[in-house]
């Protein structure tokens, strides 16, 4: 199969020059180099410019509320363990909202891979700040003094909550991003791949981050604690895999306890 194979009918309205057309196009082809069919494949979303994706797959998808698509994509993959489980979110959905959302899955380590779309604002409600912007960013709607909070760190609180596999990658650069998700789909666990998305929209200055992303100076550690040292010092501009661990991925015993109707009845029987 084909990257083409793998997309939808129907047609992306996202702004022109969005980092997430890339990050479609880099996902389509990561699908299409580990040889998956469509239905082997769920993607799962919440809400926002990036919860898009799944309408433009032609997998399995789910565009789920605000904030919940992680709690739903978790209940998806221990029930149907066979299911390669995608999930797409965006700064706001899934570090605001979602926040307590990623905290627990990222400590359940349940085999899963998440990836999320961060351009630091929300664009689909006329980009105020969001968990990652910047304190002195003065252009959003509601934050015009910016916002004077230190921004939410996505990689080291994904690691001090048990995420098994921490990436980043640019979204222009759909290419260079495809061999990351490939190995953060591949691994065991909880795959988290920080996506550097640009919104030329409201804020055309992540244009430069196109020429600022540079490749991780070392190599992927499995140490938690190593990988903690060089996260907190991470200038959010490096791009590859940061940290890779080796813990056993949640998934309990799908065995039915219950052979029929009438005695599952009894349980609830008051």
């Amino acid at each position: 199969m084909a990257a083409k194979d793998y997309k939808s009918g129907v047609k992306p309205v996202w702004c022109p020059g969005c980092g997430d057309y890339g990050v479609l196009l880099s996902l389509t082809k990561t699908l299409a180099e580990l040889q998956l069919s469509p239905e082997q494949v769920s993607v799962i979303s919440g809400i926002g410019c990036s919860s898009r994706i799944p309408a433009y797959l032609k997998t399995f998808g789910f565009h789920g509320v605000h904030g919940r698509a992680l709690p739903l994509a978790t209940g998806l993959k221990v029930s149907r363990p066979d299911q390669t489980v995608i999930v797409a979110s965006g700064d706001g959905d899934g570090f605001s909202i979602g926040g307590n959302h990623f905290l627990h899955a990222c400590r359940r380590n349940v085999n899963l891979t998440y990836i999320v779309m961060d351009n630091q604002l929300y664009g689909m409600t006329k980009g105020q700040a969001s968990p990652t912007s910047a304190p002195d960013w003065e252009k959003g709607k509601l934050t015009p003094g910016g916002t004077g909070i230190n921004p939410f760190h996505p990689l080291v609180v994904g690691l001090a909550s048990g995420a098994n596999f921490i990436a980043r990658v640019s979204g222009t650069d759909a290419n260079g991003a495809v061999p990351i998700l490939k190995q953060a789909i591949e691994h065991p666990g909880f795959s988290l791949v920080h996506i550097l998305s640009p919104c030329i929209t409201y804020n055309r200055d992540q244009l430069e981050w196109k020429k600022q992303v540079r490749q991780a100076p070392v190599e992927a550690t499995s140490d938690p604690a190593q990988a903690a040292r060089r996260l907190m010092t991470d200038d959010n501009l490096n791009l590859g895999v940061l940290y890779k661990g080796n813990r056993k991925p949640y998934q309990p015993d799908l065995k039915a306890q219950v052979d029929s109707l009438e005695v599952l009845e009894e349980q609830f029987a008051v």
